[in-house]
């Protein structure tokens, strides 16, 4: 699992607003990405198909960028994922993330 846990601005007006909150959703993120069964490079996976399917692509990039620096996983392999968003989530959530993967592999 990263040291990182959080990079955006909602997640740090919540530590300086209520610290409390803040500790509970880091120690929900840290008992998430330390699964019983599921290995991290997976569980990374599952959250990069996540991401292509929603509209927010700032979130794709991120968990993109930091799944290949960190697992340094493959091109092919983010293409797998991207073949289950087509089937699972249609052509324009497909290309969105098509995008982002070219321009961060190319």
């Amino acid at each position: 699992m990263s040291e990182k846990v959080f990079y955006g601005k909602g997640v740090r007006k919540i530590k300086k607003e209520d610290l409390e909150l803040y500790e509970s959703i880091v120690n929900l993120d840290k008992n998430i990405w330390n699964s019983n069964v599921l290995d991290y490079k997976t569980q990374k996976l599952i959250a990069i198909a996540i991401s292509a399917t929603n509209s927010e692509a700032s979130s794709l990039l991120k968990q993109i960028s930091k799944s290949k620096k960190e697992l340094n996983i493959s091109r092919d392999e983010m293409m797998d994922v991207l073949k289950v968003v087509l089937l699972t989530s249609g052509m324009i959530s497909y290309n969105k993330s098509l995008d982002i993967i070219n321009k961060l592999y190319d």
